[in-house]
């Protein structure tokens, strides 16, 4: 059973990758640039607890520039909703903009949820957040590490493959990850556009990361 498991989630991998190739094949990421708007609506994903508020306190240092600011959280958290709308209305550089929605997908992956299940659960959010991305058609999704920002990735990279609108991804490696990268960081660092780690032995492990020393 447990060899099933692991092909079928090796499967889910290539399919990935093979999203990624089709992607870059299509258009250069590159060279992306927001459109000259004023405006750049981001999809920024929340996860439950700390990766909340490591979200959080990156926003912090984004101006009202980035409107309208669309919230994705897993439909089991019911805290971090909370979070976002104190955040919102404390933080004083959104006051004169003050456009956000909050939106909701299921979890790609529950706490101690076994493998196998997370597969089907993973395949499940992304068949609710493709036409959710595809509804908001954000310029760019800003992740930090929720299994639930893959699936949204993944949308992202989609809009892009069938030619409606290339979407920036930026993914933020959590500050608690020192040596190791997380299983949503290994997965999308082939696919970010820019891709950020918070200390140096992470840099080193991989190459492509960019590092600003801690950032949140």
């Amino acid at each position: 059973m447990a060899i099933v498991v692991a092909a079928f989630f090796i499967i889910i991998i290539l399919f990935i990758v093979s999203i990624i190739r089709l992607y870059l094949i299509i258009g250069n990421v590159s060279n992306y640039k927001p459109e000259s708007k004023g405006r750049i609506p981001v999809l920024v994903v929340a996860g439950s607890g700390g990766h909340t508020t490591e979200m959080l306190r990156l926003m912090e240092s984004l101006s009202a520039a980035f409107s309208p600011r669309l919230y994705v959280l897993a439909d089991t958290d019911r805290m971090s909703e909370d979070k976002v709308r104190a955040f919102e209305r404390s933080n004083e550089s959104f006051n004169s903009d003050p456009q956000y929605a909050i939106h909701r997908i299921p979890r790609s992956r529950e706490v101690h949820q076994s493998w196998s299940s997370s597969v089907i659960s993973t395949l499940n959010a992304l068949r609710y957040s493709v036409p959710l991305v595809f509804r908001l058609r954000p310029d760019m999704v800003l992740c930090n590490g929720p299994g639930t920002c893959v699936p949204l990735c993944m949308a992202g990279l989609l809009l892009g493959v069938v030619g409606m609108k290339k979407v920036l991804i930026v993914y933020v490696e959590s500050v608690c990850r020192v040596e190791t990268m997380s299983l949503t960081g290994r997965i999308l660092y082939h696919m970010a556009d820019y891709f950020f780690v918070q200390w140096a032995s992470l840099k080193d492990r991989y190459p492509k990361s960019i590092f600003l020393g801690r950032i949140v």
